[in-house]
């Protein structure tokens, strides 16, 4: 369990936000700079361990969202949020612009009524683009592509880096963190809710039920029941070494289906190119198996894209999940119970809409948005391809992950403060450590050596070592 800040002696709080994936973070930081007393549960060892874990990196303009969705506002909403916070928190973004690209006449067939819908949610500078127009712009692009058009506004962004300084702010501002804290149950007394978790008793007069592939449990758990039901969507992923990432300057997608966003080609924030997600309905929530036979069927689609990819190496492989619903739209709701608002539903587009969704929120609960005088402002370290990194800096300590060009002060700095690494996975998202060509291979005795006795999951326990 994380200790609360030094002097804080209350046992209540204003706000109880369940779950510290990038949703939670968000919920944390916008009701702290709103001048509530905030507390965050989180079941695992560290934050985003849950579907933020796993994501596209890609802040999305809202283009193709649902017309006159929550979800398209959220979008709309949290992306401008983004855009106004992003150098205060010191948090990457990468201009690349999106193209989304038809390979069959049915698909050149949608197209017009896709545009349309990108204009109608506020998106008007895209515009229509032939083959040979495509091609022009994309070099690589395979000559069977048939028709797309460019959506300017579509960027790269760090995955976890935003939610981790969403979070960071909000600690920083008084909010307390509470990891390996699963709610296991709820009670309503008053004005208060009465939480049981694995760390404690909990109480606070707002909860909101962020738990992402947990949510309808959660409902279930602190209320007696929940109007949604998870139903988990398995993505896999294909990582290709940084040599690869000359290929592509958009962000290359597919026409969308009712189902999926599709499969997505594109660079990422720290320099290679990534294909993936497929989207695979099951039934575990807790692991995403990788599939060889699915992970060659994404090679083979990112090779008919970008035909010279097949000529290119393959760094890494991963799979996450999605807490996808019986319904598309977003699940939030503040009618299920006094002082209880769920938060659920949050697919692939939690990531572009988290500091919308948290404004959201604090609309719902009445709450007047930042009203901290002069609230601290963290700066998040650098991960990206783009701007200085630790290792171009004096004082650094020497370079520990020489594919990724970690250094040991990074390391140090990560496994400090009010948000240290509780496990290498978390070590991993705050430095890039492991993530490079030898996957650990080189870094791993020495992570092992700085780590000891430093994690709440220690590198042995976890399977490295």
């Amino acid at each position: 369990m994380d200790q609360a800040a030094p002097g804080d002696t209350r046992t209540g709080y204003d706000v109880a936000v369940i779950g510290a994936g990038v949703v939670g973070c968000a919920l944390a930081r916008a009701f702290t700079l709103a001048g509530a007393r905030v507390v965050v549960l989180e079941k695992a060892v560290d934050v985003l361990d849950g579907a933020s874990k796993a994501n596209s990196a890609i802040l999305h303009t809202g283009f193709d969202a649902p017309e006159g969705s929550l979800e398209l506002a959220c979008i709309r909403e949290g992306y401008a949020l983004y855009h106004a916070v992003r150098e205060r928190l010191g948090l990457p973004l990468v201009q690349a612009g999106a193209m989304v690209l038809a390979w069959s006449e049915d698909e050149v067939a949608s197209l017009s009524a896709l545009m349309d819908q990108a204009i109608a949610n506020g998106v008007t500078d895209i515009h229509p683009l032939t083959g040979a127009e495509a091609r022009g712009l994309e070099p690589a692009l395979s000559d069977r592509v048939l028709a797309g058009f460019r959506v300017p506004g579509e960027h790269l962004v760090d995955p976890w880096s935003a939610a981790h300084g969403y979070l960071l702010q909000a600690l920083a501002n008084g909010a307390v963190l509470m990891r390996q804290a699963e709610v296991l149950a709820g009670r309503r007394s008053g004005e208060t809710w009465h939480l049981a978790t694995t760390a404690g008793a909990v109480s606070a007069d707002l909860v909101i039920n962020a738990a992402g592939l947990w949510g309808d449990e959660v409902d279930r758990r602190v209320t007696g029941e929940s109007w949604f039901t998870i139903k988990p969507r398995k993505g896999q992923f294909v990582v290709y070494d940084k040599t690869a990432a000359a290929l592509a300057g958009h962000i290359l997608l597919p026409v969308p289906t009712k189902i999926t966003k599709g499969i997505v080609v594109c660079r990422t924030a720290f320099g290679n190119l990534l294909v993936g997600p497929t989207a695979e309905e099951q039934e575990d929530r807790d692991t995403a198996s990788l599939d060889r036979g699915t992970l060659q069927a994404l090679m083979r689609r990112g090779a008919e894209i970008l035909p010279a990819l097949a000529d290119h190496e393959v760094t890494a492989v991963y799979a996450g999940l999605r807490p996808a619903t019986e319904e598309k739209h977003y699940r939030i709701r503040d009618d299920l119970a006094p002082g209880y608002i769920c938060v659920g539903g949050i697919r692939s587009t939690g990531l572009s809409a988290a500091l919308g969704i948290a404004a959201h929120v604090v609309r719902l609960a009445g709450r007047t948005a930042e009203a901290l005088d002069d609230p601290v402002w963290p700066v998040m370290p650098n991960l990206s391809v783009e701007g200085r990194r630790d290792w171009q800096c004096p004082g650094n300590g020497g370079v520990v992950c020489h594919c990724e060009l970690v250094t040991r002060r990074e390391i140090e700095a990560a496994l400090s403060g009010p948000m240290a690494a509780g496990s290498l996975a978390g070590l991993k998202r705050r430095t890039r450590v492991t993530m490079g060509r030898c996957q650990g291979f080189y870094c791993t005795a020495e992570l092992a050596r700085l780590t000891e006795g430093r994690l709440a999951q220690p590198m042995l326990e976890a399977g490295h070592g």
